[in-house]
């Protein structure tokens, strides 16, 4: 997912290191979930993610959808930033602990004299310590071997290519399609929490680049009656 999140920051002007969060967050899985009820590679909450137009319906979690998590991730990142005036280290201290507690520890420190950046504010330890373990995975990316660190080398190179449909279908069409495992469509795609993609979207899919065109093809040959083999029928009382 690294590549994709590198290039939405550089698209929108933002420093790259902002791609190292989900480290931070869930370790780069989609599928995370905290205590808190936050979900995917950002964590979201669900009334953030709402907030930022991240669907979540029986069929689909868009908290875990990698694309569309990323850009309500950096969208609200950017905001976030506006609001304390371009200062990144409250930015993610908001991200973290809410807008609200980082106003009102601010507030505090203008009421009693003190200063008002991030590290002379009084936050929940969580936040505390959040913060800085952003910034020293910035810095161990950056110089891994001052810290004695061995980073495998990630292609600077596209690592899947979205494919929009028209209509729903079953994932393990998809995959036999596309002649890929299962396993990896679900690595691409882990919003679809159930057998297909949801019936009133969204439809599109991750693939890896090089299993576009097998998928589209195989699919043309196909009536979109036979893209869902598997219905959902809730029972009537």
């Amino acid at each position: 997912y690294l590549h994709f999140i590198v290039e939405e920051t550089e698209r929108r002007g933002l420093s790259p290191e902002l791609a190292l969060i989900p480290a931070v967050e869930s370790g780069f899985q989609p599928l995370a979930r905290s205590p808190y009820q936050a979900a995917g590679l950002w964590q979201f909450i669900p009334s953030t993610g709402q907030a930022y137009g991240l669907k979540q319906t029986w069929w689909y979690e868009g908290r875990c959808d990698i694309t569309a998590s990323t850009r309500a991730a950096l969208d609200y990142l950017e905001s976030l930033a506006g609001q304390f005036g371009g200062d990144w280290a409250l930015a993610l201290a908001a991200y973290n602990a809410g807008p609200g507690m980082v106003r009102r520890a601010i507030q505090r420190n203008r009421v009693e004299g003190l200063p008002l950046d991030y590290w002379s504010l009084e936050l929940p330890s969580e936040t505390q310590r959040y913060v800085p373990r952003v910034f020293a995975f910035a810095q161990a990316a950056r110089t891994p071997a001052k810290f004695g660190i061995d980073l495998p080398p990630i292609p600077n190179q596209a690592q899947f290519t979205q494919v929009e449909l028209p209509g729903q279908i079953d994932l393990d069409l998809a995959a036999e399609l596309a002649q890929i495992d299962r396993d990896k469509l679900q690595l691409l795609n882990p919003a679809f929490r159930r057998w297909a993609t949801a019936p009133h979207g969204p439809h599109a899919l991750l693939l890896p680049p090089d299993s576009t065109d097998t998928f589209s093809l195989g699919l043309a040959q196909l009536p979109p009656s036979q893209w869902v083999t598997l219905h959902h029928y809730r029972v009537k009382q």
